[in-house]
């Protein structure tokens, strides 16, 4: 009994001391929570006026005639009204102004945070530049995002911390971070900060070293991701397709000489000239990450692409688990297929070409609508060619095509154009997700 006494004691202690920091100078509310008080004291003496002159109970020492007086009565009234509104608006603005972006009005960005955080659960699939630019506009819709990203990546930066630290490669996932970031200013640029070959560092990303650093100091990859999402403040989830170390291994056949070759590395299957066969992943039966199978099964919407066909969307689809779960979600299925190919992947693919790809490594996977862009103005650079649509894809799938190139990079998805077309689709598709 004693102890529960003590305990019951300290939690009051505690709850006093709570309350008591609401006092604290400087936080800029006590003026405005007294000015709410004052105003309710108001109100409350003009209800007891309305009382003891409805019943012709003298109230204290006040006149009877000025108790009586239906003036006095309505001034109180409005002065209770007028300061308790006024204080508790300001009180509540005082709260939470620090979140709200300036210039914004608070009753707006409510509105629009509800909004997102009722919006569609969408998985989206990938790796690289891709992922990140679709993240990017979907944000503005949904804060019910979950990135599956692969993590074969074995060049640059993450490939060396792979190499020499035994950690999945951060890169890919550090993007995709920095693309659902609910501020993508100051913090993100840093995040994305890489350090010269001259600073000691060879060259690595400070967000790529903070998610190692923070698996090392956690003892867990994923844990690192959590945390670093929660420092860029994240709309969303980012999830690796699986934790285990995994190698991508292509049969390429050369060109010149047809011979048929097997090349290990995602960094240098890109960089192998000839014609990629077949991929797979080496070890063949890795376990999928069980949240990234989770939100597979509970999505509205699942998003295969943009991306690198062979080196960012394959890599994730190959994992046995997630295709088999991907096939069994009664979500919608979107695939977007790029803007233009990729050297060393793609060359010469059309839109039909990438979707052979997919249904010859995985069977049974169906899509309910391929978006393809329809917008080949633009000049590209040397090297870059346009990814162009065919009759063929037309007559055998649900294609929608639309205006999706950026106007300054013009081989790479506009985020807003890709993600509003997403986003209309699916509304189409299922009716409005969205209830506010």
């Amino acid at each position: 009994m004693g102890d529960l006494s003590t305990t019951v004691k300290k939690r009051a202690r505690i709850s006093r001391k709570r309350i008591l920091r609401w006092l604290k100078p400087g936080i800029g509310v006590k003026r405005w929570l007294l000015l709410f008080m004052i105003g309710l004291l108001c109100f409350a003496f003009f209800i007891s006026l309305e009382i003891h002159a409805r019943n012709a109970i003298p109230m204290g020492n006040l006149p009877f005639r000025l108790q009586n007086s239906v003036w006095l009565r309505i001034v109180i009234c409005i002065i209770g009204l007028a300061l308790s509104v006024y204080g508790f608006l300001r009180f509540y603005q005082a709260l939470i102004r620090p979140f709200i972006k300036p210039g914004t009005m608070v009753l707006d960005t409510l509105s629009s945070y509800k909004k997102k955080d009722k919006g569609p659960r969408v998985v989206a699939i990938g790796g690289g530049t891709g992922l990140s630019t679709l993240l990017r506009g979907l944000k503005q819709y949904s804060h019910n995002l979950t990135a599956v990203v692969t993590v074969a990546d074995d060049g640059g930066s993450s490939g060396q911390l792979r190499q020499s630290l035994g950690i999945l490669p951060p890169g890919d996932i550090r993007n995709c971070l920095i693309a659902l970031s609910n501020d993508e200013e100051l913090l993100t640029q840093v995040f994305q900060y890489r350090f010269g070959e001259r600073a000691g560092v060879n060259g690595h990303s400070l967000g790529n070293l903070f998610i190692s650093a923070l698996a090392d100091i956690t003892g867990s990859f994923e844990e690192a991701v959590a945390e670093s999402g929660r420092v860029l403040a994240i709309r969303g989830r980012v999830l690796p397709s699986t934790l285990l170390d995994v190698n991508l291994v292509a049969e390429i056949e050369s060109k010149d000489t047809q011979q048929v070759v097997n090349v290990t590395g995602e960094s240098r299957i890109a960089l192998t000239e000839g014609k990629i066969k077949r991929l797979w992943i080496e070890p063949s039966n890795p376990l999928p990450y069980p949240p990234a199978v989770q939100a597979i099964l509970n999505a509205n919407l699942i998003v295969i692409g943009p991306g690198s066909l062979y080196t960012s969307i394959l890599p994730n689809l190959l994992v046995p688990g997630l295709a088999e779960a991907i096939n069994s979600s009664k979500a919608m299925k979107f695939f977007i297929c790029n803007v233009a190919n990729e050297h060393g992947e793609t060359d010469g693919y059309r839109c039909i070409d990438h979707i052979k790809v997919i249904e010859q490594h995985l069977e049974n996977i169906h899509f309910d609508v391929i978006i393809c862009n329809n917008n080949f103005d633009p000049k590209l650079p040397k090297g870059v060619e346009w990814v162009l649509p065919d009759a063929e894809l037309e007559e055998q799938y649900s294609i929608y095509y639309a205006s999706l190139a950026d106007k300054d990079v013009p081989w790479r998805h506009s985020n807003q154009k890709l993600a509003e077309v997403v986003m209309d689709l699916l509304e189409a598709k299922t009716g409005p997700l969205n209830k506010t």
